[in-house]
């Protein structure tokens, strides 16, 4: 099992912000334009789950578990690569939090050594994204 995480990053918004609003993938619509296009094609979402067109192909991810207000576990259902992400959510103080991104898969040697620079670079821009969204 491989494991890449994002560096851990500041949020100047509460958790219960944060969570609240990357808990229902609905809220995307609220983002959406912020999203580079020429990364991500057809983008759908509903309250559980995202689907994009990627460089890498067609992945779809589910919400398979949420923790109220500290994390939320997803699950590719369809990938050219299989992995879970997970996004942890902590609290900083009373008006700000931090997260970090976890994104484990099943990789053999070859793949590892193919996919290992992309996934991380991925996920610190996942972690980008997530940092500038605004949660009020």
């Amino acid at each position: 099992m491989a494991t890449f995480e994002s560096t851990i990053r500041q949020i100047n918004y509460p958790q219960q912000n944060v969570y609240n609003l990357l808990s229902d993938l609905s809220n995307i619509e609220r983002i959406k334009d912020r999203l580079p296009e020429d990364k991500i094609k057809d983008l759908t979402f509903d309250e559980n789950s995202i689907s994009i067109s990627s460089p890498m192909g067609a992945v779809k991810l589910n919400i398979i578990e949420r923790e109220e207000p500290s994390c939320i576990k997803f699950e590719t259902e369809k990938s050219p690569l299989p992995f879970n992400l997970w996004i942890q959510i902590l609290p900083v103080d009373e008006a700000s939090s931090k997260i970090k991104l976890t994104i484990k898969a099943e990789l053999n040697p070859f793949i590892k050594g193919m996919v290992s620079k992309p996934l991380q670079e991925g996920i610190e821009k996942i972690a980008d994204a997530l940092q500038m969204i605004k949660y009020d």
